[in-house]
């Protein structure tokens, strides 16, 4: 049986059943901010938190650096990201801002003029 070729998206990172397995522990941690416990058990011990999650080295350096873009290409899924930065208190703005390497601000206004806020 033949492998089907990878879709391409420049300057995109796709989510796709390989980013899924690679980004499993991340997600699953990312999962457990569900529960307020479990969000100040992170913010107590940050690298503890990720090491009981068995995040590897390029996840747990995205996670600390809270670097959407590093997590996204470690296996991230943006849903489970966003409950990372709930707890900064960092809203889809924020997140598009770092996306697009935009600060908040201007990313809001590009928004704005788009339609889109």
């Amino acid at each position: 049986m033949t492998k089907k070729a990878k879709r391409v998206i420049p300057g995109t990172t796709l989510f796709d059943g390989d980013m899924a397995r690679k980004g499993y522990a991340l997600n699953k941690m990312c999962f457990s901010f569900n529960s307020e416990e479990n969000r100040q058990a992170f913010l107590a011990d940050r690298d503890g938190y990720c090491a009981k999650y068995g995040l590897n080295e390029e996840q747990t350096k995205a996670v600390k650096d809270l670097n959407v873009l590093a997590m996204l290409a470690a296996g991230g899924n943006a849903y489970y990201i966003a409950k990372l930065g709930g707890i900064y208190k960092l809203d889809m703005q924020d997140v598009g801002a770092q996306q697009t390497g935009m600060t908040k601000e201007a990313f809001i206004a590009k928004l704005v003029e788009a339609g889109r806020a």
